[in-house]
């Protein structure tokens, strides 16, 4: 008895330990596949374009360096080293700024069409007609208005961001549940008040779909956006490192906006989530 008491507690040691070991697997398994593809990527990049002198593209390595040389400077010592944060910083003011307005405007626009028919008989045509109207169209239009700088840029931003916020919002209100509407001006609720106490609470998830369509149009309209005769901002050392055949520093510039835009849309996303923790969906 004491044999195979032993024996079955030497059995439930082993297998306790082999969970043990394998419990990491689960939260590094999501890691690895989504390494998985940028690294695929990286090689085959680097296999088209090492020891290629004459190749346009040029291989990752000289990409980390330019990368290095644009944050800290001290391998190129050119007018672009240590400048990142200046340029990073000026994109980021631009993009929050524009897309703060598109919040200002949208929200409270969408509600209102979406739930007064009036307005929307009146309004909605006119911006439907606006919308797919391409930002790059308005770029001379910008220009002519608020002059060249960095108002033109915010604007551009503000038109990247309004329309995928105004959508989504007319949506979600246009999506309430009529019989919500009922049992609130049962209990008393009844004019401006069913906006905050019901509208909103039940739009919110289609708005916070459109607030991150809408930070994401931002940062695609950056590039755009900063055309417009500004000295600072990623998108203006990307226009000026393609007329110089810089390409490495047009690579460095799609780099740090795809990650300074994948970290915008999770932070939204965590927002999201701590303010939705009551919906199925988004909790």
């Amino acid at each position: 008895m004491t044999t195979l008491a032993s024996h079955t507690e030497g059995e439930n040691t082993a297998a306790h330990e082999m969970a043990k070991a394998t419990a990491w697997w689960p939260r590094l398994r999501p890691v690895l596949l989504a390494l998985a593809f940028p690294i695929a990527l990286l090689a085959i990049w680097h296999f088209s374009t090492a020891g290629r002198p004459s190749s346009l593209i040029p291989p990752p390595t000289d990409v980390w360096l330019e990368l290095r040389d644009l944050a800290v400077g001290g391998i190129n010592d050119d007018a672009y080293s240590g400048t990142l944060y200046v340029h990073l910083l000026a994109s980021v003011s631009r993009v929050y700024g524009g897309f703060a307005l598109a919040v200002l405007v949208a929200l409270p626009l969408g509600m209102l069409i979406g739930r007064v028919p009036l307005i929307r008989q009146t309004v909605d045509p006119t911006l439907q007609i606006l919308r797919p109207v391409p930002v790059t169209a308005w770029l001379p239009l910008a220009m002519i208005i608020f002059g060249l700088g960095p108002r033109s840029a915010v604007f551009l931003v503000f038109l990247g961001a309004f329309y995928p916020i105004l959508v989504n919002t007319i949506f979600g209100v246009r999506s309430v549940e009529p019989r919500l509407f009922e049992a609130a001006s049962m209990l008393g609720c009844t004019g401006p008040a069913q906006f905050f106490r019901i509208v909103l609470p039940a739009a919110l998830p289609s708005i916070f779909t459109g607030l991150r369509l809408g930070l994401g149009f931002a940062w695609v309209v950056i590039v755009v956006g900063e055309m417009t005769g500004v000295q600072t901002g990623l998108g203006a050392i990307i226009m000026e490192a393609r007329q110089l055949s810089r390409t490495e520093i047009v690579i460095c510039g799609m780099i740090v906006i795809g990650v300074f835009g994948f970290l915008s849309d999770q932070l939204v996303m965590l927002i999201g989530r701590r303010l939705l923790a009551w919906s199925p969906s988004h909790g």
